[in-house]
């Protein structure tokens, strides 16, 4: 057999054991429920989910819900069963679904019934340290079958990706057809008009571009550019039809136009048979900055949808080893720093934190990481969505950061952005034109200024840290000193306004957004001694003490620290304290960890901690920041434990939200959002831990 036919995914599904350093670890993939399982993920617009527990229970879906159907289904000595789509109840039976599990870069189904076993993995590459990969829309899906009963077994494979995954609406009108690229086969579909970054919008989909199946060469190959006959046929006989639908243009709704494979893998006995095609998706322009139009990063040379499609072929092997390699290695890592169940939080994480942005090219060639705020209000570059994710970043690859703050910057110093204080986002995705959110450049009505300010100055003394060197915040020493300068004026007691946080509404004297200012002013502090600016750096470093003092008299209450300084009887996460730990600030008390940890473990629900005393509900990713406060490994457990329970028992069945209520684990809003990748936060309290990844992401840089 072909070894590059074979991806032995399932021997990955049990325990798996490395010795590092003479100390054994488990390494394991998420086997639990989960609210969603992810499939195909790249971008905003192309990610495809599984929002049931059974592959079979129902179609594959957009993150936002709606149905984008890819459909799986085998034929065994001349009977179809489903492996992928449809409903319970649907006349084709499901083959049983007896394992799923789910890694870093990988998802992987097992099925056996009929007296064969079928292995279906879906493989994105999407490894952090590689942008020319990671940028690439491609992901591997791939099927490993064998008889279970010692007998031969006529089998087939079907699989199908709708015109759905190419436009917006089931109204939109599509065309479609064949191509050849190299040896391989290769099938798109498309909207006919092409309306290329024609609108933005949070509830959107994509309807420009093109969806590609991409079948290497391999035996018993068909395909088929038709419509929902394709399924029926193979159902029926185990064949496609003869021609392709050439009815076109023509609206989703009107017979599901698809893209159609089989495989035929004639009679399979106990030596297993692969079969194997890559999905992909050329969304030609993929962002709007500031009126013009940005491609996406790895078509930074002049790269083709042809020549990209055969460079993902031919580098499948040595991508599934380094993916493997890199699955293996995070997982051990995330249980050596919080645990089985915090692994596996990180794990789910993984994929959705990059989902949620699209990686494209400035025209000088550098990255451009740009966030959509996904079931929020749909902005892009948001920056107050940029700092809860910055932990995943600041681990894996501190350059996608320097990514997300470049656009932010460049904005924040033009003229047009005539406010004292930083920038709340840059648009609506995927227009990145400038600031929509409350007055935008108007007015100052619903800013956000004290949040987004120290924002942008602690994640740029975050990237001094993670990259040895302050290069980045010279290049804007100017607006960063304009932010600390606000920051002195308004930071130690904000005035009424919003923080991250609002959909909990304005709050006057909030004592957690005071922290965020402290912590930004002792960052600028840093980032000066750094630049060899030692006057700044002393006059700041000072303020900021002098500062972190007074909060801690103006906020103590009875054991723990209010919510804001004038309200007694009031409670809240202080998880802005974390970088005094992380950024060896060293500005407050040791003693507020103390008291406030010992005070927020009496006050957990099943689910988690509250935001604060005022809903029940919380944050995802605000918890986690909150438990690495402590540096007591049982502490941090303590607090992750209901966590793992809402990931695997919440009654919402949407990609992870990062907002739910903690007395039932029901999604109040929001999913699929990047702010999950804040759950790597505890990875960066380790210095060690941190510089690891650090130097592995700098090792393999171009």
């Amino acid at each position: 057999m072909n070894s590059r036919l074979g991806f032995a995914a399932s021997s990955l599904l049990g325990l798996l054991v490395v010795f590092q350093n003479g100390a054994a670890s488990a390494q394991e993939p998420i086997t639990a429920r989960t609210p969603a399982t992810p499939l195909v993920l790249h971008d905003p617009y192309f990610s495809v989910w599984s929002f049931a527990d059974e592959l079979t229970d129902g179609p594959t879906r957009h993150w936002t819900g709606a149905p984008q159907q890819m459909t799986g289904l085998v034929r065994v000595d001349g009977k179809t069963y489903r492996l992928m789509g449809g409903e319970r109840g649907d006349d084709l039976p499901a083959l049983k679904q007896v394992s799923r599990a789910i890694w870093p870069t990988r998802t992987v189904y097992d099925f056996e019934d009929a007296g064969i076993h079928v292995t279906l993995a879906f493989f994105t590459p999407a490894l952090p340290q590689n942008l020319d990969v990671l940028s690439r829309p491609v992901t591997y899906l791939s099927w490993d079958v064998h008889s279970t009963d010692g007998r031969q077994h006529a089998t087939s494979i079907y699989f199908d990706a709708t015109s759905q995954l190419a436009t917006n609406t089931g109204e939109d009108s599509v065309v479609w057809g064949h191509a050849r690229i190299g040896d391989m086969q290769v099938l798109r579909a498309g909207t006919n008009t092409q309306p290329v970054l024609a609108k933005s919008g949070d509830n959107l989909r994509i309807d420009w571009g093109w969806l590609y199946v991409a079948v290497p060469p391999q035996q018993g190959v068909g395909t088929a550019a038709s419509n929902e006959e394709a399924r029926r046929q193979f159902a029926h006989d185990g064949t496609l039809p003869k021609n392709d639908d050439l009815d076109m243009p023509r609206a989703v709704h009107r017979g599901l136009p698809l893209l159609a494979v089989r495989f035929d893998l004639g009679q399979v006995g106990n030596a297993t048979v692969s079969r194997r095609l890559l999905l992909a998706y050329d969304d030609i322009y993929s962002i709007e900055y500031l009126n013009r139009r940005l491609r996406a990063y790895w078509r930074r040379n002049g790269m083709t949808t042809a020549e990209m499609l055969e460079k993902a072929e031919v580098d499948e092997p040595e991508l599934r080893r380094q993916g493997t390699e890199f699955d293996l290695e995070l997982v051990g890592d995330l249980e050596r720093e919080g645990g089985a169940h915090y692994a596996q939080l990180a794990t789910l994480a993984f994929r959705q934190a990059i989902a949620a942005h699209k990686l494209v090219v400035d025209v000088d060639g550098s990255p451009m990481l740009f966030s959509k705020e996904n079931f929020s209000n749909g902005c892009i570059d948001t920056v107050d969505v940029t700092y809860p994710s910055s932990p995943f970043f600041l681990l894996l690859n501190p350059r996608l950061l320097q990514a997300q703050l470049e656009p932010m910057m460049q904005y924040a110093s033009l003229p047009r952005w005539r406010w004292p204080f930083a920038p709340h986002d840059l648009g609506t995705y995927p227009l990145a034109n400038g600031q929509v959110y409350g007055g935008g450049e108007r007015t100052e009505e619903d800013q956000m200024p004290v949040e987004e300010s120290g924002n942008l100055i602690i994640l740029t003394n975050a990237l001094a840290h993670a990259q040895g060197s302050a290069a980045f915040a010279q290049k804007y020493w100017p607006v960063l000193t304009k932010w600390a300068e606000y920051l002195k004026e308004k930071g130690m007691d904000p005035e009424n306004q919003l923080s991250t946080d609002d959909f909990a509404g304005h709050l006057p004297h909030n004592t957690n957004l005071s922290i965020k200012a402290i912590e930004a002013l002792g960052s600028y502090a840093q980032l000066a001694q750094m630049l060899n600016k030692p006057k700044e750096a002393i006059a700041y470093r000072k303020l900021a003490q002098q500062m972190a003092v007074k909060w801690k008299d103006m906020a103590f209450e009875q054991g723990h620290y209010k919510l804001a300084f004038d309200q007694t009887g009031t409670w809240s996460q202080k998880y802005n304290l974390v970088w005094d730990r992380v950024l060896g600030l060293h500005l407050f008390s040791p003693q507020i960890v103390d008291q406030e940890m010992a005070f927020y473990l009496k006050h957990q629900n099943a689910f988690g901690l509250p935001l604060d005393n005022r809903k029940t509900y919380t944050k995802l990713d605000w918890i986690v920041w909150t438990a690495t406060l402590s540096d007591k490994q049982s502490d941090f457990i303590a607090l992750i434990d209901p966590l793992y329970r809402f990931m695997t028992e919440s009654p919402s069945r949407v990609p992870l939200s990062d907002w739910f209520e903690t007395t039932d684990g029901r999604q109040v809003g929001f999913q699929a959002r990047s702010v999950v990748g804040g759950v790597y936060m505890k990875m960066l309290a380790d210095p060690a831990m941190w510089k690891k990844w650090v130097l592995a992401a700098r090792a393999s840089a171009p």
